[in-house]
């Protein structure tokens, strides 16, 4: 193709040339997608996202007894957390 120069960097010339025509395909791609904006899908209204808090006595399985070494022990870690 070209005199000057060597085979492989003919090979080289057309590997980029065509990198680069994927990659202005991929540009204009992306760009005449974002013209037609898409609704995002919204989160169904009959089912709430959260369920809604329990109260304490709901379950016995949700609340632990906890004794009187445990109870100081949690106190005492919980005065150690930074309240910023």
């Amino acid at each position: 193709m070209f005199p000057s120069i060597s085979l492989a960097q003919e090979i080289g010339l057309a590997v980029l040339f065509v990198a680069a025509l994927v990659w202005v395909a991929g540009l204009g791609h992306m760009l005449w997608g974002s013209r037609f904006p898409r609704p995002e899908p919204g989160a169904p209204e009959a089912l709430p996202v959260i369920p809604g808090q329990r109260t304490r006595a709901a379950h016995p399985m949700e609340s632990v007894q906890l004794t009187e070494a445990e109870e100081q022990a949690f106190a005492g870690l919980i005065r150690t957390l930074p309240l910023h």
